[in-house]
Protein backbone atom coordinates (compact mmCIF):
# COMPACT_ATOMS: atom_id res chain seq x y z
CA UNK A 1 0.00 0.00 0.00
CA UNK A 2 2.72 2.47 1.22
CA UNK A 3 4.93 1.49 -2.02
CA UNK A 4 1.40 2.29 -4.25
CA UNK A 5 1.11 5.65 -2.22
CA UNK A 6 4.38 6.47 -2.87
CA UNK A 7 5.02 5.41 -7.19
CA UNK A 8 1.42 7.68 -6.93
CA UNK A 9 2.73 10.82 -5.58
CA UNK A 10 6.07 9.98 -7.94
CA UNK A 11 4.35 9.73 -10.82
CA UNK A 12 2.68 13.04 -10.77
CA UNK A 13 5.70 14.88 -9.56
CA UNK A 14 7.38 13.59 -12.27
CA UNK A 15 4.27 15.27 -14.77
CA UNK A 16 4.25 18.32 -12.46
CA UNK A 17 7.96 18.61 -13.17
CA UNK A 18 7.70 18.22 -16.88
CA UNK A 19 5.43 20.78 -17.34
CA UNK A 20 6.30 23.07 -15.52
CA UNK A 21 9.54 22.98 -14.07
CA UNK A 22 10.36 25.13 -10.98
CA UNK A 23 6.90 26.74 -10.75
CA UNK A 24 6.15 23.02 -9.46
CA UNK A 25 8.46 22.86 -6.85
CA UNK A 26 8.08 26.26 -5.92
CA UNK A 27 4.20 25.34 -5.93
CA UNK A 28 4.75 21.95 -4.17
CA UNK A 29 7.28 23.26 -1.12
CA UNK A 30 4.70 25.83 -0.60
CA UNK A 31 1.75 23.72 0.01
CA UNK A 32 4.54 21.02 1.77
CA UNK A 33 5.94 23.48 4.19
CA UNK A 34 2.36 25.01 4.98
CA UNK A 35 0.61 21.18 5.67
CA UNK A 36 3.47 18.96 5.87
CA UNK A 37 1.67 16.72 3.90
CA UNK A 38 4.46 15.36 1.03
CA UNK A 39 8.02 14.96 2.50
CA UNK A 40 10.39 17.42 1.31
CA UNK A 41 13.19 14.94 0.27
CA UNK A 42 10.86 13.71 -2.60
CA UNK A 43 10.37 16.83 -4.07
CA UNK A 44 13.81 18.02 -4.10
CA UNK A 45 15.25 14.96 -4.38
CA UNK A 46 13.20 14.76 -7.85
CA UNK A 47 13.97 17.87 -8.33
CA UNK A 48 17.68 17.60 -8.26
CA UNK A 49 17.61 14.48 -11.18
CA UNK A 50 15.15 15.49 -13.48
CA UNK A 51 15.12 19.61 -12.91
CA UNK A 52 19.31 19.99 -12.94
CA UNK A 53 20.80 16.39 -13.68
CA UNK A 54 18.67 15.22 -16.06
CA UNK A 55 19.61 18.50 -18.23
CA UNK A 56 23.23 18.58 -17.34
CA UNK A 57 22.57 21.70 -15.38
CA UNK A 58 25.98 22.68 -14.21
CA UNK A 59 26.95 21.98 -10.60
CA UNK A 60 26.68 25.63 -9.26
CA UNK A 61 22.84 25.37 -10.45
CA UNK A 62 22.36 23.20 -7.16
CA UNK A 63 22.91 26.25 -4.91
CA UNK A 64 20.56 28.59 -6.68
CA UNK A 65 17.95 25.60 -6.65
CA UNK A 66 18.11 25.86 -3.00
CA UNK A 67 17.62 28.79 -3.17
CA UNK A 68 14.99 29.21 -5.11
CA UNK A 69 13.38 26.15 -2.44
CA UNK A 70 14.24 27.91 0.54
CA UNK A 71 12.55 30.84 -0.13
CA UNK A 72 8.89 28.72 -1.20
CA UNK A 73 9.82 27.00 1.86
CA UNK A 74 9.88 29.89 4.16
CA UNK A 75 6.41 31.60 2.28
CA UNK A 76 5.04 28.37 3.25
CA UNK A 77 6.04 28.56 6.60
CA UNK A 78 4.82 31.55 6.94
CA UNK A 79 1.26 30.51 5.79
CA UNK A 80 0.95 27.78 9.27
CA UNK A 81 2.93 30.63 11.12
CA UNK A 82 0.19 33.19 10.58
CA UNK A 83 -2.38 30.97 10.85
CA UNK A 84 -1.08 30.35 14.64
CA UNK A 85 -0.31 33.47 15.69
CA UNK A 86 -3.65 35.10 15.09
CA UNK A 87 -6.28 32.04 15.08
CA UNK A 88 -4.22 30.70 18.31
CA UNK A 89 -5.12 27.34 19.81
CA UNK A 90 -8.47 26.94 17.98
CA UNK A 91 -7.13 27.24 14.75
CA UNK A 92 -4.24 24.79 15.17
CA UNK A 93 -6.56 22.60 15.94
CA UNK A 94 -8.96 22.75 12.96
CA UNK A 95 -5.66 22.42 11.01
CA UNK A 96 -4.34 19.19 12.87
CA UNK A 97 -7.97 17.82 11.51
CA UNK A 98 -7.99 18.67 8.16
CA UNK A 99 -4.48 17.87 7.32
CA UNK A 100 -4.19 14.85 9.92
CA UNK A 101 -1.87 15.87 11.91
CA UNK A 102 -0.78 13.88 14.96
CA UNK A 103 -1.58 16.16 17.83
CA UNK A 104 1.26 14.79 19.62
CA UNK A 105 3.89 15.58 17.51
CA UNK A 106 2.67 18.91 17.74
CA UNK A 107 3.28 19.05 21.41
CA UNK A 108 6.43 17.22 21.02
CA UNK A 109 7.08 20.49 19.26
CA UNK A 110 6.05 22.75 21.35
CA UNK A 111 8.28 21.10 24.21
CA UNK A 112 11.35 21.15 22.12
CA UNK A 113 10.44 25.12 21.70
CA UNK A 114 10.27 25.92 24.85
CA UNK A 115 13.04 23.96 25.69
CA UNK A 116 15.53 25.18 23.16
CA UNK A 117 13.80 28.51 22.20
CA UNK A 118 13.68 30.27 18.80
CA UNK A 119 16.82 28.69 17.37
CA UNK A 120 14.93 25.59 17.64
CA UNK A 121 13.07 27.03 14.26
CA UNK A 122 16.73 27.36 12.47
CA UNK A 123 17.56 23.67 13.31
CA UNK A 124 14.59 22.24 13.52
CA UNK A 125 14.13 22.73 9.71
CA UNK A 126 16.88 20.15 8.96
CA UNK A 127 14.45 17.25 11.14
CA UNK A 128 11.96 15.54 9.02
CA UNK A 129 8.55 15.99 10.40
CA UNK A 130 9.71 18.54 12.53
CA UNK A 131 10.79 21.24 9.86
CA UNK A 132 6.80 21.80 9.39
CA UNK A 133 5.33 21.59 12.86
CA UNK A 134 8.01 23.61 14.18
CA UNK A 135 5.77 26.48 12.59
CA UNK A 136 3.40 26.38 14.79
CA UNK A 137 4.68 26.76 18.41
CA UNK A 138 6.43 29.87 17.01
CA UNK A 139 3.21 31.39 15.90
CA UNK A 140 1.99 30.37 19.25
CA UNK A 141 4.41 31.93 21.14
CA UNK A 142 4.69 35.16 18.95
CA UNK A 143 7.94 34.60 17.72
CA UNK A 144 9.36 38.39 16.09
CA UNK A 145 8.04 37.63 12.44
CA UNK A 146 11.69 38.82 11.30
CA UNK A 147 13.71 36.52 12.78
CA UNK A 148 11.78 33.62 12.50
CA UNK A 149 11.64 34.14 8.65
CA UNK A 150 15.60 34.90 8.58
CA UNK A 151 15.83 31.49 10.79
CA UNK A 152 13.65 29.49 8.86
CA UNK A 153 15.48 30.98 5.18
CA UNK A 154 18.89 29.90 6.58
CA UNK A 155 17.66 26.69 7.61
CA UNK A 156 15.24 25.79 4.53
CA UNK A 157 18.35 26.84 2.42
CA UNK A 158 20.56 24.35 3.98
CA UNK A 159 18.48 21.63 4.00
CA UNK A 160 17.01 22.08 0.84
CA UNK A 161 20.54 22.12 -0.92
CA UNK A 162 21.76 18.89 0.32
CA UNK A 163 18.80 17.27 -0.63
CA UNK A 164 18.98 18.97 -4.58
CA UNK A 165 22.59 18.00 -4.45
CA UNK A 166 21.63 14.53 -3.20
CA UNK A 167 18.98 14.34 -6.20
CA UNK A 168 21.62 15.77 -8.24
CA UNK A 169 24.49 13.61 -7.53
CA UNK A 170 22.40 10.13 -7.20
CA UNK A 171 20.61 10.76 -10.54
CA UNK A 172 18.03 7.38 -10.92
CA UNK A 173 18.70 6.47 -7.51
CA UNK A 174 17.46 9.43 -6.07
CA UNK A 175 15.22 7.81 -4.23
CA UNK A 176 18.06 6.35 -1.74
CA UNK A 177 17.49 10.17 -0.03
CA UNK A 178 14.68 8.81 2.47
CA UNK A 179 17.23 5.86 3.61
CA UNK A 180 20.21 9.11 4.08
CA UNK A 181 17.93 11.23 5.50
CA UNK A 182 16.66 9.03 8.28
CA UNK A 183 20.61 8.01 8.66
CA UNK A 184 21.81 11.57 8.96
CA UNK A 185 19.20 13.31 11.36
CA UNK A 186 20.28 12.65 14.31
CA UNK A 187 23.65 13.65 13.30
CA UNK A 188 21.74 16.93 11.86
CA UNK A 189 20.09 17.43 15.29
CA UNK A 190 23.37 17.51 17.25
CA UNK A 191 25.43 19.54 14.79
CA UNK A 192 22.13 22.13 15.04
CA UNK A 193 22.07 21.91 18.99
CA UNK A 194 25.92 22.46 18.98
CA UNK A 195 26.05 25.39 16.79
CA UNK A 196 23.00 26.99 18.62
CA UNK A 197 24.86 26.50 21.85
CA UNK A 198 28.53 28.20 20.86
CA UNK A 199 26.08 31.18 19.18
CA UNK A 200 23.98 31.06 22.36
CA UNK A 201 27.22 31.49 24.90
CA UNK A 202 29.02 34.17 21.95
CA UNK A 203 26.19 36.44 22.42
CA UNK A 204 25.99 36.03 26.19
CA UNK A 205 29.98 36.88 26.78
CA UNK A 206 29.34 40.35 24.40
CA UNK A 207 26.36 41.17 26.75
CA UNK A 208 28.50 40.62 29.85
CA UNK A 209 31.42 42.09 28.63
CA UNK A 210 29.00 45.57 27.29
CA UNK A 211 27.43 45.27 31.12
CA UNK A 212 30.72 45.38 32.52
CA UNK A 213 31.97 47.98 30.31
CA UNK A 214 29.13 50.40 31.42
Amino acid sequence: MINEIERFVIENLQTIFDSIGWFGVIGLLIFENATGIIPSEIIMGLAGWMLLAAHDAPFYTIFVGGAIAALASTAGASIMYWAAKLGGRLVVDRMARWFRIDKQHIEQAEKQFQRWGEGFVLFGRMIPVVRTLINIPAGLARMPYGKFALYTLIGSYIWCTLLVGAGYLLGHEWRRISGIVKQTAPWLLLAGIIIWIIINFQQRSRQSKHQLSN
